[in-house]
C-alpha cells in the first residue's frame, strides 16, 4: 500500500500544482473574485491532502494496517468530493456542488483522524 499512496500523493500533488497554475494563467480573467478564490481554496486543499497521502505511505510502511488503507482513501475521496466540487462549482456557478463540499471536508477529517490513531497506535 506504501507505494500506491506515495505514487497517488505525488500524481496529486502535480494536479494540485497544475490546477493553481491553470487558474493563474487561463483562469485569472474569466471568474470572478470569489469563484478565482473558491479554485484557490479547492487547489490549496488538494495539495495538502495529496502531502498527507505521502504520510499516508510512510504510516503505511511502518505500521500497515486497515487503519491506515482507510486514511489514504479518504484522503482520496475527501479530494475527489471536497476539492473537486469546488472546482466545478467555481467554474460552473452551480452552487449546488457547494452541498457536497462539507462531505469531502468530512472525508478529510476522519482520515486525520485514522492516521492519528495508526500512529498512537503504532
Amino acid at each position: 500500500m506504501e507505494r500506491l499512496f506515495f505514487g497517488l500523493g505525488t500524481a496529486l500533488a502535480m494536479l494540485a500544482v497544475m490546477t493553481g497554475a491553470f487558474a493563474a494563467h487561463a483562469l485569472e480573467d474569466r471568474l470572478s473574485a470569489d469563484d478565482l478564490d473558491t479554485w484557490h481554496t479547492a487547489a490549496r486543499y488538494h495539495f495538502y491532502h495529496a502531502v498527507a497521502l505521502l504520510a499516508v505511505a510512510y504510516a503505511a510502511g511502518r505500521w500497515g494496517g486497515a487503519l491506515t488503507t482507510a486514511s489514504g482513501w479518504l484522503f482520496v475521496a475527501g479530494i475527489l468530493l471536497f476539492s473537486g466540487s469546488l472546482y466545478a462549482l467555481s467554474t460552473s456557478g452551480l452552487r449546488v456542488l457547494g452541498a457536497i463540499t462539507p462531505l469531502g471536508g468530512l472525508c478529510f477529517m476522519l482520515g486525520w483522524l485514522l492516521l492519528l490513531v495508526t500512529a498512537i497506535r503504532g
